[in-house]
C-alpha cells in the first residue's frame, strides 16, 4: 500500500485568527484547538490543544506592532519544537519591524535581521510570506524562504478596471523596481517620486520624475501607515493634470489619522490586501483577499511541488 502523506495542521495567532479561518477554508482544513493563558500582567502563554508530533504545521501570523503580535508567533514556534513537531512554517503575511533592514545612520539596530534570527532560533523551519519591505531581508534567514507577491491580486484586479492611458508610479526611489515590474505586466508607463524626510512619517518635500498629465495613475508600495507619502502623492500628480490616482499596497498599517489623510486627498481609491486586520471600513478602501494565495501555496509547499507561478515579478 503507497504511503500517503498525513494532512498538515493549520494553527492561527490571535490577530491573524479571520485570515487564517479563511486560508484553512481555501485549504480545505480546520484550524487547529490552541489556548492561551493569560496572566493579569499581560503575560501569556499558548498551548496546542491536539498533538502535533510529527506534523508538519503551518502558524499564521502576521507580526505588525506593537510587540505582542512577533511574541505570539515567536511563543507558538517554540511550543510546537518542544511538542515534536516535524515541520514548522511561520506564515506571516505581514513580515514586521522590516522598515528596519539597515543602519540608515549610527547607533541603531537592524530589527529585520533580529527578527530572523528569532524566529529560526524559536523553531521555524520554513517562512512564507508577501511583499517584504526589501527582498535582500529573505538573505537574514538560513531557513528557506518563500517570498510571494500581491502583483497575483493586484493585476488583475487593474486590468479589470480597463483604464486607458495607464501610468504606474512609485511614491520613492526605492519603489522603482516594483513599479517596472507592474509597468511591464500591464505595457503602461512609469513616473518616480522623489521625496525628502524631515524625519520617520513626515515629508518635507516631494518632486515627480516623468509625465502624468492626461493620464489614469496607480501608485503601487508594499504598505500604507499614516498614508502621507500616497496621499501628497496623490494630490500632487492631480496637481500636474492626472485624470485620477489610485494607490495599490499590500499591507494596510494605516495608524494615526491615514484614514483622515485619505478621506481628504484626491486619492480616488485605496486597494490593500487583508495581510493585517482592517479595523475601519471607508468608502476609498478596497481590500482584496490574499486567503487562496497563501492556501494555494501552503498546499504545494506541502506536497513539494513548484511554487514558481506565483511569482509574476
Amino acid at each position: 500500500m503507497p504511503y500517503q502523506v498525513p494532512e498538515p495542521k493549520i494553527f492561527a495567532c490571535t490577530q491573524s485568527t479571520v485570515l487564517a479561518e479563511k486560508i484553512a477554508k481555501s485549504y480545505g482544513a480546520e484550524l487547529g484547538k490552541i489556548r492561551f493563558s493569560r496572566y493579569s500582567d499581560g503575560e501569556f502563554q499558548p498551548s496546542f490543544e491536539e498533538s502535533i508530533r510529527g506534523a508538519r504545521i503551518f502558524i499564521i501570523g502576521s507580526t505588525n506592532p506593537g510587540p505582542q503580535n512577533l511574541m505570539e508567533m515567536l511563543l507558538m514556534l517554540d511550543a510546537a519544537k518542544r511538542a515534536s513537531a516535524r515541520h514548522i512554517t511561520a506564515v506571516m503575511p505581514y513580515f514586521g519591524w522590516a522598515r528596519q533592514d539597515r543602519k540608515d545612520k549610527p547607533r541603531v539596530p537592524i530589527a529585520a535581521k533580529l527578527v530572523a534570527k528569532m524566529l529560526e532560533t524559536a523553531g521555524a523551519t520554513r517562512i512564507i510570506t508577501m511583499d517584504l519591505h526589501a527582498d535582500q531581508i529573505q538573505g537574514f534567514f538560513e531557513k528557506p524562504v518563500d517570498h510571494l507577491f500581491a502583483s497575483t491580486l493586484f493585476l488583475p484586479y487593474l486590468k479589470e478596471l480597463n483604464l486607458d492611458n495607464l501610468c504606474i508610479a512609485s511614491p520613492d526611489m526605492g519603489g522603482s523596481k516594483r513599479a517596472y515590474a507592474y509597468s511591464r505586466a500591464l505595457e503602461s508607463d512609469v513616473v518616480i517620486c522623489y521625496k525628502q524626510r524631515a524625519k520617520a512619517n513626515v515629508i518635507s518635500h516631494m518632486e515627480l520624475i516623468g509625465e502624468v498629465k492626461g493620464k489614469n495613475v496607480v501608485l503601487v508600495d508594499d504598505l500604507v501607515d499614516t498614508a502621507g507619502t500616497l496621499t501628497k502623492a496623490a494630490d500632487l500628480m492631480m496637481e500636474r493634470g492626472a485624470i485620477s490616482v489610485r494607490a495599490i499596497t499590500t499591507h494596510g498599517l494605516l495608524s494615526g489619522d491615514a484614514f483622515e489623510k485619505i478621506e481628504s486627498s484626491q486619492l480616488k481609491e485605496l486597494i490593500i490586501t487583508d495581510s493585517i486586520p482592517v479595523e475601519k471600513s471607508h468608502d476609498k478602501l478596497k481590500v482584496l483577499s490574499c486567503s487562496d494565495l497563501f492556501a494555494d501555496v501552503m498546499h504545494r509547499v506541502h506536497h513539494n511541488t513548484s511554487i514558481s507561478s506565483k511569482f509574476l515579478m
